[in-house]
């Protein structure tokens, strides 16, 4: 099983996405960006990290708000969500195909995995995640 650390970074009311790269798993979809969890990492440092690497920005990590196992034909995935503060730097598509902040009115224009799925429903009812605390 794949453990994998994902993050919803809010700013002034939006959330930001990425395009996975085209010949990655799941290309052209859209994702809450993160990654894997090396050995004895924590979800929020891989997430941190991983928001670093692949965005080059700079977040504080705050509650995991959605977990779930999923099982792809290739692969089993475990994501752990974290609700997380944009602190600084504007986004970079370094390990990603594009990225994009979004409204809550405009989360559907966007396909995600199957995965993301639940996740994406609670988005649309807890507007409050979107307000930066």
């Amino acid at each position: 099983m794949i453990e994998v650390a994902a993050g919803l970074v809010f700013r002034q009311g939006k959330l930001l996405i990425a395009q996975r790269r085209a010949k990655d798993h799941l290309g052209g979809l859209w994702e809450f960006p993160g990654g894997k969890r090396e050995p004895g990492e924590s979800f929020a440092d891989c997430l941190a990290r991983e928001l670093r690497e692949e965005l080059s920005i700079e977040v504080r990590v705050l509650e995991c708000v959605f977990s779930v196992t999923h099982t792809y034909p290739e692969k089993t995935v475990f994501l752990q969500f974290h609700r997380c503060a944009w602190l600084k730097h504007e986004p970079q598509p370094i390990g990603c195909q594009a990225f994009a902040w979004i409204e809550p009115k405009n989360i559907s224009q966007y396909e995600f995995p199957p995965a993301d799925a639940q996740l994406l429903d609670q988005l649309k009812a807890q507007t409050d995640w979107w307000q930066t605390k």
